[in-house]
């Protein structure tokens, strides 16, 4: 069953887009690094509600990093995020034609599904993994069972009391997950 939210945000509104528009989800992906789940996962609302639109040409063809500073700023590092997010929706536009769910979609394999991930800019084996694993166990991708490790991830987060395990243990234990 295909979750109706990720419970990532704590705002309903911005947990669902993460459900509903694909690339929403790549960029939430994207911006999780060095500021708090919540907070990552805000920045494809919050982007959204200052451009207009969350379409990957529009957000490749923007200037996104007034958008990013824009009190309050949609990441600890506005200027490189709003550059890394560009590259996102640059290579979502021009290998995917624009769909982001292609990402999974169009994969037959799950080391085509892992290769698919890794390549998009700012995605390293810490986002194949996470982003893997929220894939299988909350939107039912099959392919998406390889990617996914031994450790808690996103994948496992169903809810805020989750969430706030799931960001305790990885504090804890980051540098076992990522060896």
């Amino acid at each position: 069953m295909i979750a109706d939210r990720l419970h990532f945000t704590g705002v309903e509104e911005a947990d669902r887009l993460l459900v509903e528009d694909p690339f929403a989800l790549l960029i939430g992906f994207a911006l999780d690094q060095r500021v708090p789940v919540p907070k990552a996962f805000m920045g494809p609302w919050v982007l959204r509600e200052r451009l207009g639109s969350l379409s990957p040409a529009v957000v490749a063809g923007a200037d996104l990093e007034p958008i990013f500073r824009q009190i309050p700023a949609i990441h600890r590092f506005p200027a490189m995020m709003a550059k890394q997010v560009n590259a996102l929706a640059v290579h979502v536009v021009s290998v995917y034609d624009g769909d982001a769910a292609a990402v999974w979609t169009r994969a037959s394999t799950s080391d085509e599904l892992r290769e698919n991930i890794d390549g998009l800019p700012g995605y390293g084996k810490m986002k194949v993994k996470a982003l893997g694993s929220v894939l299988f166990k909350r939107f039912d991708v099959a392919l998406a069972e390889p990617l996914v490790p031994w450790h808690p991830t996103l994948g496992d987060v169903d809810s805020a009391e989750a969430l706030a395990n799931y960001q305790a243990s990885k504090k804890a234990n980051k540098a076992l997950w990522e060896a």
